[in-house]
């Protein structure tokens, strides 16, 4: 992972193994500690927030880094969904075929619904479907040289398109229902504890890989250029680089990233919707990212896990007027602390690191020769 100027620097190298070892040791105390700490309950949450902070990796990726703010995840994120639903509904015995099927007259399975028999296919189509979906939308209007405000109301149009098609689609995939009634996969029940448990690690190993990627492609030169177009996109053209390239190859690599979020999500919730391409949930995706800090990965897994513990436990006490807190949350967020969470601790830090410094060479003044 290490960059040609980093294997050079020796205290870039100490700062690489220090961060790979702070993140296998994250990773072995949420499989080890985590279980033995919470109750089944809050580890399955743990779990769908922690499948959610890989879509917020992915949002970081393009708008921390980038500068392109999506509001239309929630299509790659259900797309992912959808891929994994379609699979498990198809675990029946043969002959038969998703029992919703029967409610709008349908006796025949549909032929786009065959190839995910396979889970192969399957697992290909999570990533590869939301990541072409991107890579079509993003070239389309990148080209056009699209940014801003303008790209993030498109994105928030595709979502609204998408969620209508999909709301409509009843005799296709159960349409506003969505898909549900999973059983088994590879055999096993989806509900019984060992196959949660298993999903709930799976889920742990992918945020690593997801956060090693983003972290890979934030790094070097590449990762420069992302930087340079977030912050002067024209004068990264006239530097004789197209950015053209690099914004739809970060937007697909987001939303492939998506795609597993959504699976990984569908799989431990039972359930994926068209809710799941509304406008509020995609609203969401950014908040996490924002609360947790901008263009800082931690900052993204740390946002999307604590937003979302806020939101369960507050639902849960405070029914009525949750929704209020949630948004009294970001006012505080935009309004006290625009570098997020991440941002703020690493401010902090710097502050009291200065202080030492200043006491120290004072000390050293005063002390007698």
């Amino acid at each position: 992972m290490a960059t040609p100027a980093q294997r050079r620097d020796p205290n870039s190298r100490h700062k690489l193994l220090l961060e790979g070892g702070i993140l296998v040791g994250v990773v072995l105390a949420l499989i080890f500690l985590a279980p033995a700490m919470v109750s089944s309950f809050r580890l399955n949450l743990l779990g769908r927030f922690l499948a959610l902070s890989i879509v917020a990796l992915g949002i970081d990726l393009i708008w921390g880094y980038t500068g392109m703010l999506s509001l239309g995840h929630g299509v790659f994120f259900a797309l992912g969904g959808y891929a994994l639903g379609m699979h498990l509904n198809l675990q029946l015995p043969d002959g038969r075929i998703p029992e919703f099927f029967s409610l709008y007259g349908v006796t025949e399975l549909p032929w786009f619904w065959r190839p995910f028999y396979s889970f192969p296919l399957t697992a290909i189509a999570i990533v590869l479907i939301p990541t072409l979906v991107a890579a079509a939308l993003g070239y389309l209007v990148v080209r056009n040289r699209i940014r801003g405000v303008y790209f993030s109301i498109l994105t928030q149009a595709t979502t609204i398109i998408f969620f209508n098609f999909f709301n409509g689609q009843q005799r296709l995939i159960n349409g506003t229902n969505g898909l549900t009634d999973f059983r088994t996969l590879f055999g096993i029940n989806v509900n019984s504890s060992e196959m949660r448990f298993a999903v709930y690690v799976t889920t742990i190993v992918f945020v690593a890989l997801a956060y090693l990627l983003c972290r890979w492609l934030t790094s070097g030169l590449f990762g420069r250029i992302l930087v340079a177009i977030r912050d002067d996109e024209p004068r990264v053209r006239f530097s004789g680089y197209d950015p053209t390239g690099f914004k739809v190859l970060v937007f697909a690599a987001s939303a492939g990233l998506a795609g597993i979020a959504g699976a990984l999500f569908t799989l431990q919730t039972g359930i994926i919707s068209p809710n799941a391409m509304s406008i509020p949930f995609s609203i969401e995706m950014v908040i996490w990212v924002a609360v947790g800090g901008r263009a800082s990965l931690v900052g993204a897994v740390i946002g999307a896990v604590l937003v979302n513990f806020a939101k369960s436990l507050l639902s849960e006490n405070f029914p009525e007027i949750w929704l209020f807190f949630q948004g009294g949350l970001f006012l505080l967020v935009v309004l006290v602390l625009p570098d997020g969470l991440v941002g703020w601790v690493r401010t902090q830090g710097k502050q009291l690191w200065v202080t030492f410094q200043l006491w120290r060479r004072r000390l050293a003044d005063t002390s007698p020769a």
